[in-house]
């Protein structure tokens, strides 16, 4: 029988350690499922979800030249959906572009959708009125000392794990 990826077959659990469990498949061989892919929430102990000599359902993801057979036994469990967890709100940047992206794209790369039709309604957002000499200097002088500050803090670290050593 030759594995191919995506193929789902029955196993039973051989062993397992802190990273993941070993399975025993048909024409004694043996795959490995990692313990990202034993389930769709955090797994921290496997010995939660898994005994030595179950019987499980897995699905093949990836068999290597080396013959090592990945395994996945949570991508054959449907997706839950993540209703309590919000979404991260999107940063702007000075030229209003959103999530690193430059310029006035707003969209998704790749999207070839117009923009949604409130975005291209609203007004330009005119640019920020230019600094004086002192708002400029204002803002070297604490640039200069932010860094100074941490460059000082790193030298007294290391000194004084320097003097403990003696």
């Amino acid at each position: 029988m030759e594995l191919t990826v995506g193929a789902v077959l029955e196993g039973k659990v051989k062993s397992i350690t802190n990273f993941g469990a070993f399975i025993a498949l048909p024409e004694n061989k043996t795959g490995m499922v990692h313990i990202s892919e034993i389930a769709n929430a955090y797994v921290s102990d496997i010995r939660q979800h898994l005994t030595e000599g179950q019987d499980v359902k897995v699905m093949v993801i990836a068999v290597d030249p080396a013959g090592k057979i990945n395994l996945s036994m949570k991508r054959l469990e449907p997706k839950p959906q993540n209703a309590e967890r919000p979404a991260r709100p999107a940063f702007r940047r000075e030229n209003g572009a959103q999530n690193g992206q430059t310029g006035t794209q707003n969209r998704p790369q790749g999207s070839n959708r117009p923009a949604p039709a409130e975005k291209r309604a609203a007004a330009p957002v005119p640019p920020p009125a230019p600094k004086t000499a002192d708002q400029l200097f204002e803002e070297k002088l604490k640039a200069f000392m932010s860094e100074s500050d941490s460059k000082l803090s790193g030298m007294r670290a290391d000194h004084r794990t320097k003097s403990r050593r003696r």
